[in-house]
């Protein structure tokens, strides 16, 4: 619940105490020193549902009053003649409704954005922690990294700030995210680096055939899922109050693990890890802040400045010409590496279905990036299933030809087998 406390003038008092009376909201009046030429003021608080705040601002809007001191305070409880009818009113009854109101969502974004130096030095000490994450293969470490990681504060800041119209803070937020980002990838290149020099990790290890650092590689459209998710669930979280921090670590899903990725391509001199995992990178970055965008407009927000000047109106039109050039570019890589998979998909099951291949069943088939300019044939990887004692010599090079005839592309194939004993009861 929220305590809405409101200065008015003299002259003020009875449009509004009787708008609050026909409403049935219990308040509280008092007379206080005026500012300036000494006229008495008047001081109004009551309490409040969240979900009715904005409809009693737009009472307040269409009242014409000029809100020169409008404070909204988060209370514990209320105990008045009436409350209970607000919360019957505004909670369950036919005026229900779960948003919040748009000051109230500027504020709360503003909230969750912390000082810069706290906030650039978790960025970095959890892309760090993602790469220990992704080089022992750890799940655990990459979640771990993802609850620290702060970036849920910046990429709120600039959705809200595109939806109401400040450009401070879509500006302060889409800068946060590109320097915070930056310095992870940085960051993690230097600390793979530091692992190769001190021998913890053999600066020979294919970091490509690292299950954890492979599906950051070959982004997918199932991987943009996540960023458009992850916008969705933090805007939606923000517009209703409820709690954002478990969202948070969604949307630190969709950007920590792949700047990381970046890092460690570049440590290992391996552009097709970099470049794949910088793709989907910025992919989830414009995905995270589209989607947030788009969920905030969709509950009703709408910018609260009707200033439409040059001035205003430039920074806002770059960064949306920006996030153009980012949605296309890294559109037409996703359909390119999609258009691959699906042929290298279409290729092993082909050649899974010959006869001679009869008793092997296929587990996963994974792609590395194919978008590399001037890279060396892309890796792909194909773990199947086969009883015992039972060779097949072949597969790899048969898999190889099956897939450049149907890519255009020469590859290069890993084939892992994962032998198996069966025993049947009813035999």
């Amino acid at each position: 619940m929220r305590l809405v406390q409101l200065l008015l003038a003299a002259d003020e008092r009875e449009p509004i105490l009787s708008m609050l009376d026909e409403e049935e909201i219990d308040y509280l009046a008092f007379e206080t020193a005026g500012v300036g030429s000494g006229a008495r003021d008047v001081l109004v608080e009551f309490p409040l549902p969240d979900q009715a705040v904005e409809y009693v601002e737009e009472r307040l809007d269409e009242a014409g009053i000029e809100q020169r001191y409008v404070v909204t305070l988060t209370a514990e409880s209320a105990r008045t003649t009436r409350f209970a009818e607000l919360e019957d009113r505004f909670i369950t009854g036919t005026e229900a409704g779960d948003s919040i109101s748009p000051e109230e969502l500027r504020t709360t974004a503003l909230s969750l954005h912390p000082d810069p130096v706290p906030y650039y030095s978790m960025t970095v000490v959890s892309a760090l922690v993602a790469v220990a994450g992704l080089l022992v293969d750890s799940a655990a470490l990459v979640v771990g990294a993802m609850v620290i990681a702060p970036q849920v504060g910046s990429a709120l800041t600039a959705s809200v700030g595109a939806t109401i119209g400040e450009w401070e803070m879509l500006e302060s937020g889409v800068r946060a995210q590109v320097l915070s980002l930056s310095l992870a990838i940085l960051g993690a290149a230097a600390f793979g680096i530091a692992l190769q020099l001190s021998g913890f990790v053999s600066p020979t290890v294919d970091v490509e055939t690292i299950a954890q650092v492979g599906e950051r590689t070959a982004p997918g459209l199932l991987t943009l899922a996540v960023g458009l998710a992850a916008g969705v669930a933090g805007a939606v979280g923000l517009a209703t109050a409820l709690p954002v921090s478990i969202v948070g670590v969604m949307i630190a899903a969709a950007l920590i693990p792949a700047a990381a990725a970046v890092g460690i391509g570049l440590a290992w001199s391996e552009p097709g890890v970099a470049i794949g995992a910088a793709v989907l990178l910025v992919a989830n970055l414009v995905s995270v802040n589209v989607a947030g965008f788009a969920t905030l407009r969709a509950f009703g927000y709408r910018p609260t400045d009707a200033d439409t000047s040059s001035e205003s109106t430039l920074g806002p039109a770059l960064v949306a010409l920006a996030l153009v050039v980012a949605v296309l570019g890294s559109g037409a890589l996703f359909t390119a590496q999609s258009s691959f998979e699906n042929d290298v998909n279409s290729a092993v099951g082909d050649v899974l279905e010959d006869d001679a291949y009869d008793d092997l069943e296929l587990v996963q088939t994974s792609a590395g990036f194919v978008v590399v300019p001037g890279s060396a044939p892309p890796d792909v990887r194909v773990v199947v299933q086969r009883p015992v004692d039972q060779p097949s010599p072949r597969l790899a090079a048969d898999l190889g030809a099956a897939i450049a005839d149907a890519t255009g592309r020469e590859v290069n194939v890993r084939v892992e087998f994962v032998e198996t004993q069966r025993y049947d009861a009813d035999e």
